[in-house]
């Protein structure tokens, strides 16, 4: 269970992760080396899975963000192996859920363009045998993104 010194360690740590130990230390109020210890149990705990740049994809040119519903051909133990195995190769995709209701799976996928998300539609994703229907809702506009979780 996390105290409120942990609390307050993962919400610094959520906002400025680059933050120096002794910085991060001093604005909970604890000394370097009790704070080092409490990050390394944190990570030990896989309470904090990493530390990530957060990057700007329109910098980068990838201006569509797509939802893909993706309902498998059979629902079976091999066919939810191949495709989750496939999808976390392909780089454009950034996460993928498990859902319930008519489909299997929601993929976040990130592309140029829309003809670049076609083809990745057609060449990569849709060539598996196992996937049986894709419907595509292309976001328009991102309002806001959270990366901070509520503690």
């Amino acid at each position: 269970m996390l105290d409120k010194k942990d609390q307050q360690l993962l919400t610094a740590l959520q906002s400025q992760a680059r933050m120096s130990v002794s910085d991060l230390a001093s604005s909970i109020n604890l000394s370097d080396t009790p704070c080092l210890r409490r990050i390394k149990k944190l990570e030990q705990e896989n309470i904090i899975t990493g530390y990530h740049a957060a990057i700007n994809p329109k910098a980068l040119n990838l201006n569509v963000l797509v939802y893909a519903f993706v309902r498998l051909s059979q629902n079976s133990v091999s066919a939810a192996e191949q495709f989750e195995q496939h999808v976390e190769k392909l780089p454009h995709v950034l996460e993928c859920c498990v859902i319930s209701g008519s489909y299997d799976y929601l993929l976040k996928i990130i592309a140029h363009d829309l003809e670049s998300y076609e083809t990745f539609v057609k060449h990569q994703l849709g060539s598996l045998s196992c996937i049986a229907n894709i419907e595509s809702t292309v976001v328009l506009k991102q309002s806001f993104s959270k990366k901070q979780l509520p503690l």
